[in-house]
């Protein structure tokens, strides 16, 4: 019986909420307000089929999966080597966390109107000179305004993580290090960053989160012409309530797998953590 429980417990919530969203669509009638859900599905169960003239689920939620791999990747590599060095030097952390912190409440949303004003439409087919050939529409719909969105909703979840793991590292093997003659190359690679890994992993977790959320806010900005945030701000305009929900079900669904990924790396690499709680 608890072992038929550990896997029915979970289901039970989804259904019951599929189960009354189909009972108030019936009794709305309006497909407007709220689509049924075997509407819904029909566009998820076929996300090859083209929507309303810009492409299929599938290749909009793609475009919006590079987008935001490209802008978490670049605040991966400043916010990770940024926060060690702020985390094991006080001058450095004097010298740039007041500055820093300056920033961090701002919502990323707040940066619009500078943005456009920063970068306009420059998408990466401009910055890289390319003009023409297959990668051409591929990278102009990449804009440079989007990845500066995400690429913020990332860095300070990373950043902050980052140093926290580094101050939580303990002295004795810092200076255990050093006195085997360690250098500070050393330092930072074979004991800093194994130790801190734990803390960086839960940063990258939530900077993923935040930068897939961010993702919809960045697609509505001028330029966007695909993605999953467009197709959904461009069928709320024509009254398409099915595709915005299949549209929202799929940023649910993708950031979901993101996040169990890095739940996994977490019980694979470092289940050691739990041992002392």
């Amino acid at each position: 019986m608890n072992r038929a429980m550990k896997y029915i417990s979970p289901v039970i919530l989804p259904v019951l909420f599929l189960a009354c969203w189909q009972f108030s669509s019936i009794q709305i009638d309006n497909p407007i307000v709220l689509p049924k859900v075997d509407k819904v599905f029909g566009i998820l169960v076929k996300p090859n089929m083209s929507l309303l003239s810009l492409g299929s689920l599938i290749r909009n939620t793609l475009i919006s999966i590079l987008r935001v791999g490209i802008g978490y990747t670049l605040a991966v590599f400043l916010a990770i080597p940024l926060g060690m060095f702020i985390g094991y030097s006080k001058t450095i952390e004097r010298f740039l966390m007041s500055f820093l912190n300056l920033f961090r409440p701002i919502a990323p949303l707040a940066w619009v109107p500078l943005v456009l004003a920063w970068f306009g439409v420059t998408s990466l087919a401009s910055i890289l000179n390319i003009e023409q050939g297959k990668f051409y529409m591929l990278f102009n719909n990449i804009k440079a305004s989007m990845l500066f969105i995400i690429f913020i909703g990332a860095f300070f979840p990373i950043l902050t993580n980052s140093i926290y793991g580094v101050k939580s590292v303990r002295n004795t093997l810092i200076d255990s290090a050093l006195t085997m003659g360690a250098n500070r190359k050393d330092i930072f690679i074979k004991v800093l960053l194994p130790a801190s890994l734990p803390s960086v992993i839960t940063g990258l977790r939530v900077g993923l989160g935040v930068a897939w959320m961010c993702l919809v806010s960045a697609e509505m900005l001028p330029g966007s012409l695909a993605g999953i945030g467009y197709l959904i701000t461009h069928a709320y305009t024509v009254a398409r309530t099915d595709i915005v929900i299949a549209g929202m079900i799929s940023i649910s669904f993708v950031g979901g797998l993101f996040d169990y990924m890095f739940q996994r790396i977490e019980i694979r690499f470092f289940k050691w953590q739990s041992m002392d709680k």
